[in-house]
């Protein structure tokens, strides 16, 4: 009695025994407040939703449950504003704000579309799977999900631009004077590539070699000394630099010079009326000696 029958086949062990498959009843036991299903399977009249949707963690739960909704409607079937407000107690502000949620996140698509009648309508693709799109090709593309939701940070200021240091003024700006320094300073970058001036810093630059354009010097000589003696290494701000040497090596005001007299004038060579002498004089007719004579004498009193 004690021996075993070998020819007798061992007996299979249960799926559903053991830890790795837990009875309902252990997991209620295990989690007590927790939620149980009393599921049957459909057999007509059902919609499959996908877990993405119905625990999504980025979505309100109107939008959720608009979505299902709209996802179990036919082909056909009105989904705009004013229907879904009037079927469901949420007003139109709620569900329209749903159906925004719902654009962004890709499970809905609204285009504005024309039919042969002109008549304006709106066109809206329902996505039960917004990750699988098909595209024109007729493959699917997988585009990445939908960024989480993160706190908005303060955006950083961009960095400002360091001003130019100040230049010299002239003591009368003319716009035939602005224009000739502005030559001059867009003519520096032929005597070196490193003073290729942008607009902006030329007309900061340009009162400054004004200042020594008024000082007697010719053009060709503020450029030669702006572009002279330049360093070796590399000019990281060329402006700021000529702002600097515009500053520093400004020349003194030329000694003051007292205007020439001008001229005596030179009146052409004529002849008289009367006597029909050659002479020069202001008057047109009568050379000096005769309009002399043309005076009448004062009398003696």
């Amino acid at each position: 009695m004690d021996t075993q029958n070998t020819s007798v086949p061992p007996h299979a062990q249960s799926r559903n025994g053991g830890k790795n498959h837990p009875s309902h009843r252990a997991r209620a036991k295990g989690h007590p407040g927790g939620v149980t299903h009393d599921n049957t399977r459909h057999a007509t009249r059902f919609t499959v939703i996908g877990n993405h949707l119905a625990q999504h963690p980025d979505l309100s739960l109107l939008a959720i449950g608009l979505a299902c909704h709209i996802q179990s409607l036919p082909t056909g079937a009105p989904a705009d504003i004013k229907t879904l407000a009037a079927r469901f107690p949420e007003g139109t502000t709620r569900i329209a704000a749903a159906l925004r949620e719902l654009e962004t996140h890709g499970y809905l698509r609204r285009t504005r579309e024309r039919t042969p009648t002109g008549r304006l309508v709106t066109r809206t693709v329902s996505c039960n799977q917004p990750d699988r799109r098909a595209t024109t090709s007729g493959t699917s593309e997988t585009p990445k999900p939908p960024a989480r939701r993160t706190p908005a940070t303060p955006q950083q200021e961009p960095a400002r631009r360091r001003a130019l240091p100040a230049v010299p003024k002239p003591a009368y700006t003319s716009p035939a004077v602005l224009r000739a320094a502005t030559d001059v300073l867009a003519g520096l970058r032929r005597e070196d590539p490193r003073l290729l001036l942008s607009a902006t810093d030329a007309e900061h630059l340009a009162p400054g070699v004004a200042a020594w354009l008024e000082r007697d010097l010719s053009p060709t000589a503020v450029r030669k000394t702006l572009a002279g003696d330049l360093p070796l290494e590399p000019l990281v701000r060329p402006a700021a630099f000529l702002a600097h040497r515009l500053t520093t090596k400004l020349p003194p005001l030329p000694p003051f010079r007292a205007p020439e007299p001008p001229p005596a004038v030179r009146y052409p060579l004529r002849n008289c009326d009367t006597c029909d002498h050659a002479y020069r004089g202001p008057d047109p007719h009568h050379c000096q000696g005769c309009l002399a004579l043309r005076q009448p004498t004062p009398t003696a009193t």
